[in-house]
Parts: structure tokens; C-alpha cells; sequence
């Protein structure tokens, strides 16, 4: 099922001090080949984000004389996520508000690793295969129960199609929410019919989108 940023991040963390000088901020993104890192204080808590961006339009606006430190040069407040969050909605934040890395914090805000687009977007990697895989052998079960033989999974370029009649009733609307929450879905297109005593009904064919939200 979906996976959790927990699992993607990088715990060894590159950060600065907000007193971290310019020249030393450079250094430490050419030391480890990162294009950004954030800055914390003496509690661990993240104050802010820097980026090769905010580096060059800094320079850009300032006299290179001037003594410049992370405090002025980060971007703040910085975009956090927690361990716990699903990757799929952590790469939605991170696309939404345009940043490569998302620092991740525990319940205090104090910070224990990084996510970057590269962490995240792995999961939509997963081949076909692997993502019907999951709808049938996680979603149709815990949703449809024995009705789940009467249904059928296709998936292509991480689309999910689920066709078919389930022969016991279950849970439709679960069973597309769950379908969602697998990795690398991005998009399920509803083609099954609910059998009743007086016949099938209720029909619903068409892609289902955009993905819902947690629930």
C-alpha cells in the first residue's frame, strides 16, 4: 500500500546555522553536491530553507562586500513534512509550492531528515505490474471481500481500470479510495457494475479525478 515519507528520506542531513556565513553556505553545497540545505537553530528546529536560487538573487540584489549569513539569505518559513505523511501527498505539497526538498521534522519540529523530488517521485516509477499487483491483492480483498473475483485490474502507464460485477456487494467507494492510495497510481477509471436482486446497477465509467485527499 502507499508508502510513507519515512521511508524515502535522508537521515544524514547538510544544514546551517542561521549565523552560517555566506562563503561557509556555498562550501557546504559544493562540498556535497546538494543544491540546497536547511537552516536550524540551537534547538534543531527548521527556521528557514536555502537554495542555489536564493544564493544567486541574493548576491544579485547586494554588494558582494557586504557580510551576508543564511538568517539573510534563507527563504522562511520553510515547508516542512512529517515522517508519517504519504509520499504521493508530500510530492503534491512540494509541486504545489515549487521546492526541490522538503525538510522533515518529528512532532516538536525539530529536524531529523530531508526528502527530496528525487526521493519522492521514485514511487511513481513502479512498473504496471507491480502497481496491479497491489490493487488485487490489497485493495480488491480489503474492499470487495469474496466479490472481488468478479472484478478484473488493468493498469496502464499508472492508470488503474477495475471492470466487472462484484457477485456479494463490498465496498465500491472504498475500494476506489484505496485504489488511489496505492504508489504510483495517477488515475482510476471506474468501469464495475454492483449486482443486485433486480439486476446490475449503478454503473460508473470514467476516470476519477483529480486523486482524493486522505481520509
Amino acid at each position: 500500500m502507499a508508502r510513507i515519507v519515512g521511508e524515502v528520506m535522508t537521515f544524514d542531513v547538510v544544514e546551517a546555522r542561521p549565523e552560517t556565513s555566506f562563503k561557509d553556505v556555498v562550501r557546504l553545497l559544493d562540498r556535497h553536491r546538494i543544491s540546497g540545505l536547511p537552516v536550524v537553530d540551537d534547538d534543531d528546529k527548521v527556521v528557514g530553507v536555502i537554495s542555489e536560487t536564493d544564493l544567486i538573487r541574493r548576491q544579485a540584489s547586494r554588494p558582494v562586500s557586504r557580510a551576508v549569513t543564511a538568517r539573510e539569505l534563507m527563504s522562511t518559513p520553510a515547508i516542512t513534512v512529517h515522517p508519517e505523511q504519504r509520499i504521493a501527498d508530500a510530492a503534491r505539497l512540494m509541486e504545489r509550492r515549487g521546492v526541490e526538498r522538503l525538510p522533515v521534522v518529528d512532532e516538536e519540529d525539530r529536524l531529523i531528515g530531508i526528502a527530496t523530488r528525487r526521493d519522492l517521485l521514485r514511487v511513481f516509477l513502479r512498473t504496471d505490474d507491480e502497481i496491479g499487483r497491489d490493487v488485487r491483492e490489497e485493495v480488491l480483498t480489503r474492499a470487495l471481500g469474496r466479490s472481488a473475483d468478479g472484478v478484473t485490474v488493468s493498469v496502464r502507464d499508472g492508470v488503474v481500470t477495475l471492470a466487472g460485477s462484484p457477485e456479494h456487494g463490498g465496498d465500491l467507494p472504498l475500494a476506489i479510495r484505496l485504489t488511489y492510495r496505492v504508489d504510483g497510481v495517477v488515475g482510476v477509471v471506474n468501469r464495475l457494475v454492483l449486482q443486485t436482486t433486480s439486476g446490475p446497477v449503478g454503473l460508473v465509467e470514467g476516470p476519477m479525478g483529480p486523486a482524493p485527499g486522505p481520509r
